[in-house]
């Protein structure tokens, strides 16, 4: 009869359910790996938990030390499970796992056994998370596919490759995304999943424009290149474009190459929106500063080379009464000098630095369209960098690396 019972049991399919377990009493039955995957959800749920084992890992007694749990320190006994809600059931001990399993039935305590799902009340899910979306997977017997399908899902909501839009009324808002240095792969997985969700893109040139191509048809691609008014009214032009789609309650993504707050001009567009009382939401992006040299094989540090680094934007020349740059402080500098938008003053720059003291022989890399198909690199020294850029037609968007860490890079390749 028993044996029965368990092979109807199987041949349902089990029905899912979310358990609100928030200051309801859950009993747990042993403190090894399992418990210890197991129990921060239940913590996580507000659960008022009971663990029962005479011992723990480490990373379960330290649950128990930061009073997320209530631990005693012995075995099962009959009674355990009376007032319990849900228990799970962790043990090495075959014969404590039946008793109390039996008892669960007996009290109708759903019931989850680690060692044999087949005589248990109740299977635990593969289970994500994502923006607050839960993703619960059950395939019986096979766990494995459980967590491939909920990867699948989870990763997919994550990376926007799975299409969920929001349904929901929602007010203005803008999201100011830093897009990395140019391959479509380094986004972060938050701004592909609020690139996915948007209804307007206002995209920068140095975006990386292969995501575009993902973008559903009714999206709308602002080219924030291309917006009217010469460069002196871009910014405003900009900046108006994102108010006034936000206002028409459209959800907007300022797509930036790099970092937003990496001369980006991020804070100027998050203070506009803050005028107009709409909400932004900022997502860091991976800085070209630092990608860009790493996929030239160049560490912008270097144990016993270089301790620290300098990142610099050069548009605009050392004698440039614009400048903001102290040019004889960072000559004076033995670490790292990485240059952004610096390929048309790298001439006078280099000059400036070589009057300061820095060495005429410091090695120095340009990488041009780094990360990207195109990408390519040309070094030379602070002394012929000038020339060897007009000569060898570099042109923007590149990175300059100037220090002993290029030689670095220069020995791996």
């Amino acid at each position: 009869m028993y044996e029965e019972s368990r092979t109807a049991m199987s041949e349902n399919f089990a029905y899912p359910v979310g358990l609100r377990l928030t200051g309801r009493r859950v009993v747990v039955l042993g403190a090894g790996q399992v418990a210890q995957r197991r129990l921060p959800a239940l913590i996580a749920a507000g659960a008022d938990i009971l663990l029962i084992s005479p011992s723990a890992t480490p990373s379960v007694e330290a649950m128990a030390e930061a009073g997320e749990v209530r631990w005693e320190r012995r075995r099962y006994r009959d009674g355990d499970f009376e007032g319990a809600w849900y228990a799970l059931i962790t043990t090495d001990d075959p014969a404590a796992n039946a008793a109390a399993s039996a008892e669960a039935e007996a009290r109708r305590v759903w019931c989850v056994r680690s060692d044999d799902a087949e005589a248990a009340s109740a299977w635990t899910p593969a289970t994500g998370r994502s923006e607050g979306v839960t993703v619960a997977v059950l395939t019986g017997q096979d766990p494995r596919r459980s967590a491939a399908v909920r990867d699948a899902v989870v990763e997919g909501l994550r990376d926007g490759t799975l299409a969920a839009p929001r349904h929901r009324t929602r007010g203005p808002h803008v999201a100011l995304v830093g897009g990395g240095p140019g391959d479509p792969d380094l986004i972060t997985v938050r701004g592909r999943r609020l690139l996915a969700e948007a209804d307007v893109v206002v995209a920068d040139r140095l975006g990386p424009r292969d995501l575009l191509d993902e973008l559903p048809p009714h999206v709308e691609v602002i080219d924030a290149a291309k917006i009217p008014y010469g460069r002196f009214m871009a910014q405003e032009a900009i900046n108006n474009a994102l108010i006034e789609h936000a206002k028409a309650g459209k959800s907007v993504v300022r797509l930036k190459g790099g970092d937003p707050f990496v001369f980006g001009r991020g804070m100027e567009e998050a203070e506009a929106l803050a005028e107009a009382g709409i909400p932004c939401t900022v997502v860091p992006g991976i800085s070209s500063s630092i990608s860009v040299p790493a996929s030239a094989g160049i560490p912008v540090t270097h144990r016993g080379v270089a301790h620290e680094f300098t990142v610099v934007s050069g548009h605009v020349a050392p004698d440039d009464p614009r400048s903001l740059v102290d040019w004889s402080a960072l000559a004076s500098l033995r670490g790292t000098l990485v240059l952004l938008m610096a390929v048309e003053k790298i001439g006078a720059i280099a000059a400036a630095l070589i009057q300061h003291g820095r060495s005429a022989d410091t090695p120095v890399a340009v990488i041009q369209e780094g990360t990207t198909a195109a990408q390519r690199r040309v070094d030379a020294t602070l002394a012929t960098v000038g020339d060897t850029v007009t000569a060898e037609g570099v042109r923007p968007p590149a990175v300059i690396v100037i220090g002993e860490v290029v030689a670095v890079g220069s020995r791996r390749a």
